[in-house]
């Protein structure tokens, strides 16, 4: 994913968010729906999401250093995760606590009607622009890829989050839209409880899988099976290597990939001569995979009928 592509659909939707939480607020102060408020408080943990989202790409950027000599690709990951507990516990565990609130005393709405459905209507509008502009960006890297595939492989995981956070968002804006019109048809506050009940468990359902998926890749995924195979090509296209004997990619970063392997060439007789070729394969990894920033090739001599080389 490019971190432009990325940053336009984060700052879309913390756009779309800082206005609906205003609304939202404005709403349940002239309602006390707690739709409402759940809903405004949803719209603040997003933004604060990605906040953090565009804090974690910029820190990510930082060049490496001795304590840290692969830098900091690995940040984006960290603060992807951080979003996924803020959801977890600002918006799903408080609307879910808003919902007992309201069951414990179900009153209705009794002023200003009309409010809360236009402000959840222009709510929804604004949200699905965030929504279509995060789709616009992902189509433009997903491939053939469908979207639980998307979600599930994508490495960088702004995208991921701003689709699922949105997604999440417009249905959330739905469940409440139920809530309020129910209770203003029917005079019960058991509506609104259950319209919040409902955001509350979305909520929670959507931090938990973003919580696995950034946790795989902060424990370190390596290549995809395409770039995988494009890297053992340029390996073994060569004269330089006769054999791959085992290679191994780790993710730096979302567009940072380490390459080891271990090849099995013939037997040299000048060393200059061996480290010239196998420049020539690192050279080749390099334009078949951009993204593969380091690259460490170990020659040894395999021995077919021993099934192993002679270095280990």
């Amino acid at each position: 994913m490019s971190a432009g592509g990325g940053t336009k659909a984060i700052v879309a939707a913390l756009a779309a968010n800082l206005g609906i939480a205003v609304t939202k607020f404005i709403a349940f102060a002239l309602t006390a729906s707690s739709s409402m408020l759940a809903e405004a408080i949803h719209s603040v943990a997003d933004s604060g999401n990605q906040a953090l989202l565009l804090v974690g790409g910029r820190r990510a950027r930082r060049a490496a250093t001795p304590q840290h000599p692969f830098g900091y690709g690995r940040e984006r990951y960290i603060y992807a995760f951080i979003v996924s507990i803020v959801l977890f516990s600002v918006g799903g565990l408080f609307a879910l606590y808003e919902a007992y609130h309201k069951f414990e005393d179900p009153h209705g709405i009794t002023s200003w009607h009309w409010v809360p459905v236009v402000v959840l209507v222009l709510a929804i509008v604004m949200e699905s622009f965030s929504f279509r502009t995060a789709i616009k960006e992902s189509n433009a890297i997903r491939g053939n890829a469908t979207w639980a595939q998307f979600v599930r492989r994508a490495k960088a995981p702004e995208l991921p989050v701003v689709l699922l956070e949105d997604l999440g968002a417009l249905v959330g804006l739905v469940f409440a839209l139920f809530g309020v019109s129910m209770t203003l048809i029917t005079g019960s506050g058991y509506w609104d409880a259950a319209g919040t009940a409902m955001i509350g468990v979305l909520l929670v359902a959507i931090a938990v899988v973003l919580a696995l998926e950034t946790k795989s890749l902060l424990l370190g995924e390596g290549a995809g099976p395409e770039e995988v195979r494009r890297i053992e090509q340029a390996i073994t296209e060569g004269p330089e290597v006769s054999r791959i004997i085992h290679m191994k990619t780790l993710h730096l970063g979302p567009e940072e990939l380490l390459v080891a392997v271990k090849v099995a060439v013939e037997p040299y007789e000048r060393a200059d001569d061996l480290a010239r070729d196998i420049d020539a394969v690192e050279a080749r990894i390099r334009t078949a995979v951009p993204i593969a920033r380091m690259i460490y090739l170990e020659p040894d001599i395999y021995h077919a009928r021993a099934g192993a080389s002679a270095g280990g």
